[in-house]
């Protein structure tokens, strides 16, 4: 069983839709016990950090997330509040990932939207993806590149695409809206073992 923790913050049905596509069973979920129990952990998001971070905080799931023993995969916001401070409402985040999360500034359009291509993915997460592959980003915030960066793409600066430690991974874009490579990176996922 998959579980998709939901904390108010997620974008929980197109993952869901997305793992149902691929033939697996998965959950919908905010009960911290099913969260534990779960085979592997998909941990969503869009929206504000704060906000996002305050939810995590009352409902006690921000515990839970950082204690979790198999797969996670957090996902846009999900990966964000996995790092160890956003600039976004200068919270705090999880910690599980050193890097930290930053505006995009400059002479460019915010949010950066639409299709980018991967640069330099390694790692179980990107077996048989290739560099140049396009995935679908949606973020005004990015992750600093860092030790943990296990992709990157560059929008006027390079940032993290993705980050893994231990058995926490984490994708900027959305795999659920990537087509053919997003189900291919969510399959690689879904065929880890816990």
């Amino acid at each position: 069983m998959i579980a998709i923790i939901d904390y108010g913050a997620g974008n929980v049905k197109s993952v869901y839709n997305a793992l149902n596509r691929l033939g697996a069973e998965s959950l919908i979920t905010s009960d911290s016990e099913q969260i534990k129990g779960a085979h592997k952990v998909i941990f969503p998001g869009v929206g504000h950090a704060k906000p996002a971070m305050e939810k995590l905080q009352r409902s006690g799931l921000d515990e839970v997330i950082k204690n979790l023993k198999q797969p996670v995969l957090g996902i846009c916001l999900g990966m964000q509040l996995m790092c160890s401070h956003s600039n976004e409402g200068d919270v705090s985040g999880l910690g599980i990932f050193t890097e930290r999360v930053r505006k995009f500034e400059g002479q460019i359009k915010i949010p950066h939207m639409g299709w980018n291509e991967l640069i330099d993915p390694k790692g179980s997460l990107f077996e048989g993806i290739t560099e140049g592959s396009n995935v679908y980003f949606v973020h005004s915030y990015f992750v600093e590149m860092g030790s943990q960066t296990s992709a990157k793409c560059e929008y006027l600066i390079p940032f993290s695409a993705s980050l893994r430690e231990r058995n926490f991974f984490g994708v900027q874009f959305h795999p659920e809206k990537s087509g053919e490579i997003g189900s291919k990176i969510l399959s690689n996922f879904l065929n880890m073992n816990s």
